[in-house]
């Protein structure tokens, strides 16, 4: 009981109301670039299906999925080459 009057005692509504997002879906054009990201990799096409799935609710939301799988994709090679580098300078150093 008293926590509900603390609440009313307390509630200011520019601070404590939630603002909801608005979403729009994807555009022809929108769904055009997402393909256009994805074709410079190789990917499942499992995660194709899914930004498209997700561009169907929300436009902005499939941007950010796209970005954020590209982006990691591109982490793990430059991780993968790294230790391509590594390994070749090694082998060279026991060969001598």
């Amino acid at each position: 009981m008293y926590r509900a009057l603390i609440e009313d005692i307390f509630y200011e509504p520019e601070e404590t109301e939630e603002t909801e997002e608005i979403t729009f879906p994807a555009t022809d054009k929108d769904l055009l670039i997402l393909t256009e990201r994805f074709l410079a990799f190789e990917i499942p096409s499992k995660v194709f299906l899914q930004a498209i799935a997700i561009a169907d609710y929300d436009g902005a939301a499939a941007f950010r999925y796209v970005d954020s799988y590209l982006n990691t994709l591109k982490n793990k090679n430059k991780r993968k080459h790294k230790k391509l580098l590594v390994l070749g300078a090694s082998t060279r150093f026991d060969n001598n």
